[in-house]
């Protein structure tokens, strides 16, 4: 697993949800090429609303037309890793944002996968009692 504190870099790729990759969704090749690159993480947020270099709002409400809603895919590793990441996105991304900000890492931790569910965590849920 990626130890990940102190600096680092957090990249974000703002793109339609309709965008695609060889017939996939272009959001899950960023993802899984992230991932396969080994970067720290990488994280898919569905907007309800908004609009980019085409001026044409895209929203969520019932009575829109529109099904093409913003995504946001969110990456966040070391400055060095998520630069080197950046050319795969140059192949990829032909329509969108890409944006990169400093920022640092407090908390990043994993789950133990021979942890039972839930141990560890705070609240109520998967306690077990004595």
């Amino acid at each position: 697993m990626t130890r990940l504190t102190g600096s680092a870099l957090r990249l974000t790729v703002h793109i339609g949800e309709n965008d695609t990759w060889h017939h996939k969704p272009l959001y899950s090749e960023i993802v899984h090429r992230a991932h396969a690159a080994g970067l720290a993480g990488a994280s898919v947020f569905r907007g309800i609303e908004g609009f980019g270099a085409s001026s044409l709002i895209h929203t969520s409400r019932l009575l829109s037309l529109s099904e093409d809603l913003p995504v946001a895919v969110v990456i966040v590793d070391t400055e060095t890793r998520v630069r080197e990441f950046l050319p795969q996105l140059d192949e990829l991304v032909t329509e969108g944002l890409v944006t990169l900000d400093a920022c640092e890492v407090i908390r990043y931790v994993g789950r133990d996968d021979r942890q039972e569910p839930n141990q560890g965590r705070t609240g109520t849920k998967g306690k077990k009692s004595l």
